[in-house]
């Protein structure tokens, strides 16, 4: 398969459920429409935005083919296919396939997290790139795993001919060194995954990343990136540090009902969580627009 290169801005897009705890999947094409409007690179569906762990298999693959159908021309979809088990990992991603996905992102698997050490994710990642039909990248997203996948066997894998990259949303720019140091930056496309990293990231030489605040903001995260290509870095760094306060607290603090909350203040359509998540307290949304408001997002 021929590599792929990845640059820009991709939003981990959120699932929108309506008030009986069902996929709202007219709200789903609501945003994708929108976001067609901005210069983003393309669309994760199912990452840890869309509340995947929550969806059906009907689910998943219903909003792949939304996503597929409703994508502007020359933009990238990217599923989140990672499932616990090797065999089931290798099922969805070829079903993705079979939908129009052009590439996977493959969680580490967690839930026996104490074994899942180098050996046992090189040849999980392997045996995965070796069986699917599109290429595939690395998850590394440890506040949900506490799976942390290493510098060395992130640069064993990267050098198999399907494995095309890596989204790290661990938020080290530390690592995010070591990793560099490992792979081949013009086969491999090492992206971060939250705008904490953002301008550090693009200062180390990375050109894509997967954020939950395109969701909502999609013209400050892509304003970032060219700003810093056109030279102009104050610009580029004083966007990135007003919208910092916004990212920590609809990817920390509030969580994805925080980030549904924005998305709708904002024209995008949030819709509510699927429970067991809670939805926003009046006061909780107090704090929000106050943070929105001095980021002057609103």
């Amino acid at each position: 398969m021929s590599f792929i290169k990845i640059k820009g801005v991709i939003p981990p897009m959120i699932t929108p459920f309506d008030e009986n705890d069902m996929v709202d999947y007219e709200k789903h094409i609501y945003n994708m429409k929108r976001w067609n409007q901005y210069d983003l690179a393309g669309y994760l569906v199912l990452g840890s935005n869309s509340e995947t762990v929550f969806l059906n298999e009907e689910e998943k693959l219903q909003l792949i083919r939304l996503t597929v159908k409703h994508r502007a021309e020359g933009r990238l979809v990217m599923v989140g296919t990672g499932m616990e088990s090797t065999r089931e990992t290798i099922i969805l991603t070829n079903k993705a396939a079979a939908l129009g996905a052009d590439c996977a992102l493959i969680v580490t698997p967690f839930y026996y997290g104490g074994k899942m050490n180098d050996e046992a994710l090189i040849a999980y990642y392997s045996e995965v790139a070796d069986n699917t039909d599109i290429p595939i990248l690395i998850y590394n997203v440890t506040k949900y795993t506490h799976v942390n996948i290493s510098p060395r066997a992130v640069g064993i894998l990267s050098r198999h001919p399907n494995i095309i990259g890596m989204k790290d949303s661990s938020g080290s720019i530390p690592q995010l060194v070591d990793y560099k140091r490992e792979v081949d930056m013009k086969e491999f496309n090492l992206m971060v995954g939250t705008v904490s990293s953002w301008f550090p990231a693009l200062a180390l030489g990375v050109e894509g990343t997967v954020q939950a605040l395109a969701n909502c903001c999609p013209q400050e995260c892509t304003d970032i990136q060219r700003f810093y290509d056109e030279g102009r870095m104050e610009d580029s760094r004083d966007l990135y540090e007003r919208v910092f306060p916004v990212n920590s607290a609809v990817t920390g603090g509030f969580g994805i009902a925080g980030l549904k909350y924005v998305c709708d203040k904002l024209g995008f359509a949030g819709g509510q969580v699927r429970k067991p998540l809670l939805q926003l307290k009046d006061d909780e949304k107090d704090k929000l627009d106050k943070i929105l408001e001095t980021a002057e997002i609103v």
